[in-house]
């Protein structure tokens, strides 16, 4: 699995715009979560899709656009319908934290991941059962070991050597991935987490 995370934008659309628009087509991943506690994504995400497909992005506009570049529309025309609507639904990949507690728990193999704009809400229970810990709002992007778990933030958008972050445990172990405004990797790091003992009881 490949995660993308966005820090806050800061009311910076087209900077997080950007970022997101690397994730997906640049870094591949297969969802991107906004770790701001705005409405931020959802608006670039608006202004996006509108700009692929005019002025009525809906699920349920598709059939008013495939109807009209179906009955007047060129070839050309009705391939480049096809790759815009394409690019339209791989916009559901962008995503933000859940709005009323803004956290989401992930799983990573069997590691647990909480994701969470504000670190400072966490609990104990949130942090005892976690490995990983991963929030938005910070100065700037941290990739830091305390004890046994991660905290991990990908700083906010445009943040000098951050702003958005990449995760892949495609090789069992998570490594973190920080990128800058620019799409460069600026730190890559394995987020190792020692496995408990297996005890067995013999009678």
């Amino acid at each position: 699995m490949r995660l993308g995370l966005l820090g806050p934008a800061g009311g910076d659309l087209a900077a997080l715009a950007r970022a997101a628009e690397f994730l997906l087509n640049g870094a591949k991943v297969g969802r991107a979560i906004y770790l701001g506690g705005d409405d931020a994504l959802e608006e670039t995400v608006a202004a996006w899709a509108e700009s692929l497909v005019g002025p009525d992005p809906s699920d349920e506009g598709i059939w008013t656009r495939a109807f009209d570049v179906a009955a007047h529309g060129t070839a050309e025309q009705i391939d480049t319908f096809l790759r815009a609507e394409r690019a339209r639904l791989r916009l559901k990949s962008l995503e933000r934290l859940p709005h009323e507690e803004l956290r989401s728990v992930e799983m990573f193999g069997d590691r647990v991941a909480i994701l969470i704009h504000d670190k400072a809400l966490l609990d104990e229970e949130d942090i005892y059962s976690a490995s990983y810990l991963f929030y938005g709002k910070g100065d700037a992007p941290l990739i830091k070991s305390i004890g046994p778990r991660w905290f991990v933030t990908p700083g906010p958008v445009g943040s000098a050597g951050g702003g958005a972050l990449v995760l892949d445990d495609a090789d069992e172990a998570v490594v973190a991935t920080l990128y800058d405004a620019d799409g460069h990797a600026t730190r890559s790091e394995t987020l190792s987490v020692a496995r408990a003992a297996k005890l067995s009881v013999r009678p």
